[in-house]
This record gives structure tokens, C-alpha cells and sequence, in this order.
């Protein structure tokens, strides 16, 4: 039991480092060489996520996220116990990356972007900005139910390649606005390291009600268990089972 609790830890851990190292590092990248694609950015932390997603799926799930965890927890899709393990992961994960970046890249570059912590902008305060949040990473969430929980999924197999071309959309709407984190974790480092932490509920609050709600939808419309088909059409009035099937 503890033997599999360490390896999905160290795998969201793994997961988590990445995405904070790859999408956070990608912003102090631009900013050195004076090109702020927001493209390169979105781009930069989709395909992590579909990488690491892709690489240790099997082993953990794939969060990389407290905010998707929180949607496995209130689905009871994971036990407390092993949530709070991986928050510990995914948040330790961001953090060393984030120590990493400031102390590993050039510090004026780090520094004109506060290492890459998702800030306010276009004109959008706390609260639009909590909104915005919280829809963007209802998409995410919904998402990952969709491809990687539903055994149903079109996407099953490369549920990787989904759940990181969502987060690449996100930003390219939503990065100009909150940077779109979808992820109390890729908040977390850079606030923690840079002590950045302006409007820091924004990245927290919004993050984890979009998951919840996303979650708990799609358990109850999609996931819950379905009643068998009747036996003759709706208008018969039979309600039987199908032969073999549970009444």
C-alpha cells in the first residue's frame, strides 16, 4: 500500500515539476529573447501536460493539478488519504521548479515576469477574473473526465494529447487575461519563490470550483451507473430488463 502510494506521488510530483519548469520557464524564455508569443507560451504547457500525461497516466492518474484532484476527491475517484498526498506532490513539485527557474535562468529575465506567476491583465479584475478561472478550467475538467475517466472515451488511448491541447486553447484565450493557470500549482511556485501573491485566490478559488462542478457533472450525467434498456419501445410501457441484464 505505501509502496504504490510513493509511486503515484513521485509520479504526480515528476508531472507537476514539469509543467511549472516547461510553462513557467517558457514565459521567462520569451521575455529573454524579446518574443512573448503567447502562442510558444500556451504551447509550451499543453505539450507538457500531453507528454507527462502520456508518460505516468497509468501509474497516477495524471493531476498534475490539486484542482483535478479536488474533481477525483468530491467524485470519490480517490480516497482522502492519497489526495492529500498528491496535493503534497503537486505543490512540492511546483515549488522546487519554480526554485529551479529563478535560480537557474538569468534573473533580470525571471524578474520582468515574476518567474512566470499568471497575473491580472486586459483590464479584468479579481473577481471577472475568478469567473474566467473557473470556466477555463471547467473545460480542462471536463475534459479529463471526458478522455482519461470515462472508459467510454473517443480519446481514451491518447487522452494525453486532449487534456493538452485544452490547456493550449485556454491560454490562448484566457493567458491575456489570468494567465491562465487552471491549476492552484502553477500558481503556487512562482508566488511562493518570486512572493508574488497579488489577488492569489483568484488562482485557487476559480481553479477548484470550475473542477468540482465540471466533475460532479459529468459523474452524474455520464458515469453514474445507467438503467438497463426496456425491453420494447418507451411507448409499450414495458420495463423490464433486457434478458441477462440486472433488474
Amino acid at each position: 500500500m505505501f509502496e504504490d502510494a510513493l509511486r503515484r506521488g513521485v509520479a504526480e510530483f515528476i508531472g507537476t515539476f514539469t509543467l511549472i519548469f516547461i510553462g513557467a520557464g517558457s514565459i521567462v524564455a520569451a521575455n529573454a529573447i524579446h518574443d512573448p508569443s503567447l502562442i510558444g507560451v500556451a504551447i509550451a504547457h499543453g505539450v507538457a501536460i500531453a507528454v507527462m500525461v502520456s508518460a505516468v497516466g497509468h501509474i497516477s492518474g495524471g493531476h498534475f493539478n490539486p484542482a483535478i484532484t479536488v474533481g477525483f476527491l468530491v467524485t470519490r475517484r480517490i480516497k482522502p488519504a492519497l489526495a492529500l498526498l498528491y496535493w503534497l506532490a503537486q505543490f512540492g513539485g511546483a515549488a522546487l521548479a519554480a526554485l529551479l527557474l529563478r535560480d537557474l535562468l538569468p534573473r533580470a529575465s525571471s524578474d520582468a515576469v515574476h518567474l512566470g506567476v499568471p497575473a491580472l491583465g486586459g483590464g479584468v479584475n479579481a473577481s471577472a477574473g475568478f469567473g474566467l478561472e473557473a470556466i477555463l478550467t471547467f473545460f480542462l475538467a471536463w475534459v479529463v473526465f471526458a478522455s482519461a475517466v470515462d472508459p467510454r472515451g473517443t480519446f481514451k488511448s491518447i487522452a494525453g494529447l486532449a487534456i493538452g491541447l485544452t490547456i493550449t486553447i485556454d491560454i490562448l484565450f484566457g493567458g491575456p487575461f489570468t494567465g491562465a493557470a487552471m491549476n492552484p500549482a502553477r500558481a503556487f511556485g512562482p508566488q511562493l519563490v518570486g512572493d508574488h501573491w497579488s489577488h492569489a485566490w483568484v488562482w485557487y478559488a476559480g481553479p477548484v470550483l470550475g473542477a468540482a462542478v465540471a466533475a460532479a457533472a459529468y459523474e452524474l450525467l455520464y458515469l453514474r451507473p445507467a438503467r438497463p434498456e426496456p425491453v420494447g419501445a418507451a411507448e409499450t410501457g414495458v420495463i423490464e430488463p433486457r434478458a441477462g441484464e440486472p433488474a
